[in-house]
């Protein structure tokens, strides 16, 4: 399960190592008589030379009137209150919440990843906090930019066009999928976060070189079926009522005239529960470009 890799990144901590390749990510289009709405699948951080643009995004962006992803407000500020009040606690340190053969797991997932401030820095962390800092401070380290993420340059490609850009979701709403889930889950993220640090990022360019050549199969078996197995509830909560959600909003749109881009997360776009498949269950047609 690449859960932690999976959901952070709808925060920008879901940090996705990418080679300097030219990538071809999958693009599907829904159409009426009314609307066009494009569907596009991202991921939220890359090297600066990593080209994943083609002739078939620049028409669709090109002809798109607004660009929603899935959250605009995750300014530096703005993330960093909510941190504060959803994922630290002062009066309990994480440690206190493991037993011993954890605290050694974490000790020894703090010292792999080579986190600043070492254990010491996750202890007043709540787990789920601690387990997203644990998977992406790595990746950090290898150079990865949040700054060169697909959606956030989309966003700019479209606010320099002068188009407008709008969240599917909030930031804070995000952050409280995972400060909402009882402690008990949030311990079993943070147990997945050793082995994820102990895996490296082999698992990791699997998913990316998957998402680079636009294989939703690959990318569904690496991301949705340990998920589906290991972690229903989770699956439910973080996958399809978002799919679901997001559907209702695009299936709406397409009621309006006009030309719509729609940037999520890659992984929502593949599987059973695909974005894909909840828009044909409101009866819209979605096919790939």
């Amino acid at each position: 399960m690449k859960l932690l890799r999976r959901f952070g990144a709808a925060l920008a901590l879901s940090l996705l190592l990418v080679s300097a390749a030219v990538a071809q990510p999958g693009l599907w289009i829904a159409k009426n008589e009314h609307a066009t709405v494009y569907l596009f699948g991202t991921v939220h951080l890359l090297p600066s030379d990593t080209n994943w643009t083609s002739p078939a995004l620049d028409k669709a962006l090109n002809e798109s009137q607004r660009l929603s992803i899935e959250i605009v407000d995750d300014d530096a500020p703005s993330m960093q209150g909510l941190v504060m009040q959803y994922g630290v606690d002062f009066n309990q340190t994480l440690s206190s919440k493991l037993d011993d053969s954890d605290q050694h797991r974490l000790a020894q997932a703090a010292e792999t990843a080579k986190l600043p401030g070492g254990m010491s820095a996750l202890q007043p962390m709540k787990p789920w906090l601690a387990a997203l800092t644990l998977t992406m401070a790595p990746l950090m380290q290898a150079g990865m930019d949040p700054n060169q993420g697909v959606d956030k340059r989309l966003k700019a490609r479209m606010l320099e066009a002068g188009k407008p850009v709008d969240g599917l979701e909030t930031s804070e709403k995000q952050i409280h999928m995972l400060a909402d889930l009882p402690e008990s889950m949030q311990l079993d993220l943070l147990r997945q976060s050793f082995k994820e640090v102990a895996e490296g990022t082999t698992k990791l360019q699997e998913l990316v070189d998957a998402w680079r050549n636009g294989d939703i199969a690959a990318i569904a078996k690496i991301e949705d079926e340990d998920l589906r197995k290991d972690s229903p509830l989770l699956y439910q909560r973080l996958i399809v009522e978002r799919n679901q959600a997001w559907a209702k909003t695009i299936a709406e749109r397409m009621q309006q005239p006009g030309v719509s881009f729609v940037a999520v997360g890659a992984g929502h776009l593949a599987g059973p529960d695909s974005l894909q498949e909840q828009l044909r269950k409101l009866g819209v047609t979605v096919t790939r470009q």
